[in-house]
């Protein structure tokens, strides 16, 4: 069965400066490139994924598009640019031609303004990827998560998709004011959700696959199969567990599936919403 991670990083510290990684964490703060993850991906029988950005610059966007030239299993480019920027457009137009770009990602969740994705010149340069059939990913926390059908219901052609599930506090079990949100997702066709970078938000050092399980569960019922996919957050993931680790918590958090769910959550919702070859 074909494995695709739709959510895993790449950094050169020597290129970029990665403002959110802190000065002392010693196993996020070193460079992490594509021959550091092929043998992983080889190992645990992935065949494909899409890297996403972590430093938001179009320089960083020109370096993972030439990895993705450079290693083919690389298949799509979720990239950052300034979305309002009114020259946006030229610069998604610049970025296209240089590789496989599938998308941007903005770090909603660092925005001091909690309001960020409703501003004007955000949805103005959120309509720029809906014309160029390019995607959004989502990297919000629950604080932004009643902001998701407003962006939905201004453009329902625009494909999204919620990181990480949004970031609920699973370290507290911090559950029912989440799941009360994210059901509200439910009716947008356009939205899907990652099961992803959910290691990390549980305690790094203690966490069980049984405490993943009922967030997983949750998102499985708001979104069904047909919506969600699975991504690594490869090397963020490492702060809590190693690559194998993450995904079969994820499959034990997701439970019974039948042959064709199982494809459907590893490859093929990925393969479709990002457009992937």
């Amino acid at each position: 069965m074909e494995i695709v991670d739709s959510h895993h990083h790449l950094w050169d510290l020597d290129l970029f400066q990665y403002e959110w990684m802190p000065e002392d964490n010693t196993i996020l703060r070193r460079s992490y490139l594509p021959s550091d993850l092929a043998s992983i991906l080889e190992q645990c029988s992935v065949s494909g994924s899409v890297v996403v950005q972590a430093d938001q610059t179009v320089e960083e966007a020109k370096f993972l598009l030439e990895c993705a030239n450079d290693f083919p299993w690389i298949r799509g480019v979720v990239g950052w640019v300034d979305l309002q920027d009114e020259k946006v457009g030229d610069t998604l137009d610049e970025l296209i031609k240089l590789g496989p770009l599938v998308g941007i990602r903005h770090q909603v969740e660092e925005e001091v303004d909690e309001n960020w994705l409703l501003r004007k010149q955000t949805l103005d340069g959120l309509k720029e990827l809906s014309d160029r059939n390019l995607s959004y990913d989502l990297l919000v926390k629950p604080i932004h998560i009643d902001q998701i059908p407003i962006v939905c219901k201004e453009l329902p052609e625009l494909r999204m998709v919620v990181d990480h599930i949004a970031k609920p506090n699973i370290r507290d079990r911090v559950f029912q004011s989440w799941s009360d949100s994210i059901s509200k997702l439910q009716p947008y066709s356009n939205l899907f959700c990652k099961v992803s970078g959910m290691v990390t938000e549980a305690d790094h050092n203690n966490w069980t696959p049984q405490d993943l399980r009922p967030f997983i569960q949750q998102v499985r019922k708001v979104f069904g199969i047909d919506r969600l996919m699975w991504g690594s957050d490869w090397p963020v993931c490492l702060l809590a567990g190693n690559y194998q680790e993450v995904m079969d918590a994820a499959l034990f958090g997701m439970g019974d599936m039948s042959p064709q769910e199982k494809k459907r959550f590893l490859s093929g919702t990925a393969a479709e919403f990002y457009r992937l070859e």
